[in-house]
Formats: structure tokens, sequence, C-alpha cells
């Protein structure tokens, strides 16, 4: 959660003590207010970082990317062992790929694709990206592969 203290209806520092009642999902505070004496206050509340005004979008997102690797390591958030889309089903603890619960025959690069998508979900990925994640780095960057790999996606068949 990022959270601004500078909230017009409520107090942040109760908003922090409320979630804390009910939540453990990281609290990121962004505010302007930047005396030790508030900052310390927000994270002795239940804040688990303090981020103050102006700041850069990288740097938030580095924070972020830490919360969340934070909650990986506590077990908090654990890797989901299948996910669904539509009628496509993938179980990643099987590597296995279902349509309408009939499983399809899937090459392990098939497999590797498709598991890249279903974990990227709602993310736009590079061609270079896909290459690597797929090939290895010493692939290189040619395209033909990932494109033939592509299209044999459509021509799965029901077993």
């Amino acid at each position: 959660m990022l959270l601004d203290l500078g909230l017009p209806d409520f107090d942040g520092m109760e908003v922090i003590k409320k979630v804390r009642e009910w939540s453990e999902m990281p609290i990121i505070v962004v505010s302007a207010r930047d005396q030790d004496k508030e900052k310390a206050a927000a994270l002795d509340s239940g804040a688990d970082d303090y981020l103050t005004k102006p700041f850069s979008a990288t740097e938030l997102m580095a924070r972020i990317r830490v919360a969340l690797r934070h909650l990986h390591r506590a077990g908090v958030i654990k890797q989901q062992t299948s996910l669904a889309v539509g009628g496509l089903r993938i179980d990643f603890d099987k590597h296995l790929v279902y349509l309408d619960d009939a499983e399809l025959h899937a090459t392990p690069m098939e497999y590797n694709l498709l598991a890249l998508f279903f974990r990227n979900i709602g993310k736009v990925l590079t061609t270079k990206y896909m290459i690597k994640e797929i090939y290895g780095v010493g692939y290189g960057t040619d395209t033909q592969a990932l494109r033939t790999l592509m299209a044999s996606l459509r021509l799965f068949s029901v077993k």
C-alpha cells in the first residue's frame, strides 16, 4: 500500500494503525513531511518504509520491489502452482497444459513460453526478454525461432 500521510479526510497515522489490525501488507508512506520525528512515528505505527517527496519513480519502484521481496521471504506470497485464463490452464508443478480440462501436447519449449506468458499476465514483454528467458543469455537476438515457437502454440492438439 502506498499511503500519503496528507489525506484530506483521514489521519494517515490512523490508517496505518487500522490496516495493521487486519493485514501485514507492506505499507510505504509517501509524504512531504520530512521531520525525523514524523518518519519515526509512521514507522513505529506499522509502516514498512517512508519516502519523502519529491522522489523519483525509479526509487519508488525499487522500494516496492524490496517490500515484495520481504513478503516472498516471509512466505506471505507463495508461488502459484497453477493459473487459468479462460479455458486454458497451466500446472507449474507438473509442467502440464490443459484446455477445457483436456491435456494438451506441449513440447518443453512451448510449455516454457506459455509459462512465461502466464507468469507475466498484463505485462508487455520485449522480444529480447522472451528470447533470454526461453533460450538463454547466449542465444543472441534472432527472432525467427521465437516466432516459430509462438506460431506452434496455435497448433496444439488435444489428447
